[in-house]
């Protein structure tokens, strides 16, 4: 599955809608675009003037007059055509900067099953690829697109101003220009939204195998990525060259209607002064208008190519846009206490294989409960139900009798720390501040402190203020989760839940990390998934999932007397069983 693609009508109407926005701005363009063109065009009637003055032996004072205004026309018309191509960079940037915030915006509204669907690929090609088409097409395309049809337009109304049979005869290369696009255009917009669904893949490709570069090389997949990659580069590279080989037959079409336009002129002219309704001047000038729109009307059609890609990439942007966000309920009921309750809860990601099976889970005020259980058992599926990060196919997860759905701000009351902690780009404080945008900077260090991060913080070369993030100060992937944690104490729910959240620190800082997992969640209601035996054994309770049902639960000394499952993954982890039995079980 990949995320939606609007219509051309859908996509042409949101465009639209922006323009109406910025009626003034836009307003301004076309005027300055007017002016521009108006002005290039007077050099041309001054030529077909000049021609039949030398003709009637007319005084050298003349030349002087023409040059005059040729000079004037010009400076006029380049001063135009500069602030044109600014005006329409900047309202066409402007438009690009709120379409791509609007996408942002969106895709962080998203219901997290639809993006993990969809794919980390699809999304970062449209945030990427399909943002940098449409900023080289506002940058380079765009502005000649104006200019040219703007002046392809008073062009064809100056020459009917000299006679209309001339405006006629330039107007018959309209249909061949027509013609030659509705030939290009069917058969290209396809291949355009191929190439960019194969750009899509490439990308989801290269994302994954990076990712997951640590699985790759232990299983020895490194071949197999590469051999998918390069399919999928070829497949890329082929819409490209088939799309190239129709743009060169394009071409050709466009050049028979130059001729066709070009020579209706000539022979219309010929005619026409033969028979005294117009003079070479005019004829001449009528010829050189049309000339002179070889380049733009050249340069209008080529760039289809960029125009196609842009509104490809413009209504992949839109389909985003369009999407249904995850919608806020209205201020309701408050939770009446700090339990976590889920009830009945069955999930599926994907409609087909489910991996919650009517899961009933209790969880009282301050107590600290572990999940464990093999890979695929459905804890983190579990965990982030309880957080209302993912909605259950049937059942229902409260806070204090309220459904987690039905919260205005779920954050206020349950927060979720996971193993893959991101370090934003910024200094430290901004980065805790992100949970608690009005935390002093008193209240970052006590955070920091309670996890056991002042330490190594207060040693950095600035202190809270050191860069960190892509370009600053790298921190290890304990500090990071000592981060993550110092941002739970900041925004201070009253549910915390921890899905492997000391799992990056490794065998060395694992008890540290623990200690600040604990320090965090003290006097918290407390759902961790643990990755280690210890972090459930120190639990209140401890439930097992396997196949997504509860198999056991109770006490760390309960479950262990029991003999059960939980007994056997605890000898293994002590050492008095053979490994082999972890090879159907991991925390």
């Amino acid at each position: 599955m990949i995320l939606p693609v609007a219509t051309a009508r859908r996509t042409g109407a949101w465009l639209w809608a922006e323009l109406r926005v910025r009626k003034a701005e836009g307003l301004l363009t076309l005027v300055v675009g007017l002016v521009a063109a108006a002005s290039s065009i007077v050099p041309v009637y001054t030529l077909g003037y000049l021609v039949d003055q030398v003709r009637a032996d007319a005084s050298t004072g003349v030349i002087v007059q023409v040059s005059v205004v040729v000079l004037l026309a010009a400076v006029v018309s380049g001063g135009a055509m500069g602030l044109s191509l600014v005006l329409i960079a900047r309202l066409c940037g402007r438009i690009l900067a709120d379409l791509r915030e609007q996408v942002v915006d969106r895709a962080l509204t998203l219901p997290t099953p639809v993006l993990e669907r969809a794919g980390k690929g699809d999304l970062l090609s449209r945030v990427g690829a399909d943002v940098a088409a449409i900023g080289s097409a506002v940058t380079q395309t765009v502005p000649n697109l104006v200019w040219s049809v703007l002046l392809g337009t008073l062009s064809l109304v100056a020459m009917a101003g000299i006679d209309w049979r001339l405006g006629l005869a330039g107007a018959l290369a309209v249909p061949a220009y027509t013609f030659a696009l509705r030939w290009y255009l069917p058969r290209s917009a396809p291949g355009y939204r191929a190439e960019r669904e194969a750009v899509a893949e490439r990308g989801q490709l290269l994302v994954d195998s990076a990712q997951g570069l640590p699985t790759v090389h232990a299983y020895r997949l490194e071949q197999r990525h590469l051999t998918e990659i390069d399919q999928a580069s070829v497949r890329a590279r082929d819409v490209l060259v088939s799309l190239f080989d129709l743009f060169t037959r394009f071409v050709g079409r466009v050049n028979r209607a130059e001729f066709i336009g070009l020579s209706a002129i000539l022979v219309a002219g010929f005619f026409l002064v033969d028979s005294g309704a117009v003079t070479v001047g005019e004829t001449s000038a009528a010829a050189v208008l049309f000339h002179r729109l070889f380049n733009p009307i050249g340069m209008l059609l080529f760039s289809f190519d960029d125009i196609q890609a842009g509104g490809a990439s413009l209504a992949r942007l839109v389909g985003v846009v369009d999407m249904e966000p995850e919608t806020s309920p209205a201020a309701g009921a408050e939770p009446a206490d700090a339990s976590l309750e889920l009830s009945g809860i069955d999930f599926s990601y994907d409609g087909a294989a489910q991996v919650l099976f009517g899961v009933g889970l209790r969880v009282e005020p301050g107590e600290r409960v572990a999940l464990v259980g093999s890979t695929g058992a459905g804890k983190s599926t579990l965990a982030l139900i309880a957080a209302g990060s993912l909605r259950p196919t049937r059942g229902v997860a409260s806070i204090g009798g309220v459904p987690v759905d039905s919260l205005p701000d779920p954050r206020r009351h349950v927060a979720i720390i996971s193993q893959e902690t991101h370090v934003f780009a910024g200094t430290l404080l901004e980065d805790l501040r992100l949970a608690a945008p009005g935390a002093s900077r008193e209240g970052a260090s006590a955070a920091l402190a309670a996890v056991g991060a002042l330490g190594w913080a207060a040693a950095l070369e600035q202190g809270l203020d050191t860069p960190v993030g892509e370009g600053g100060h790298e921190l290890t992937p304990a500090q990071a989760q000592q981060l993550a944690l110092a941002r739970l104490v900041l925004l201070d729910p009253a549910i915390a839940i921890l899905d492997e959240a000391t799992a990056e620190a490794g065998s060395a800082g694992a008890r540290d990390l623990e200690e600040s997992a604990a320090a965090a969640t003290t006097g918290r209601t407390t759902l961790v998934v643990a990755h280690r035996l210890t972090q459930a054994a120190s639990a209140d309770r401890i439930v097992v999932l396997e196949h997504g049902r509860i198999a056991e639960t109770g006490s760390h000394a309960e479950l262990v007397a029991s003999g059960g499952r939980y007994a056997e993954l605890w000898a293994a982890w002590e050492g008095r069983t053979p490994r082999a039995c972890l090879k159907s079980w991991s925390p």
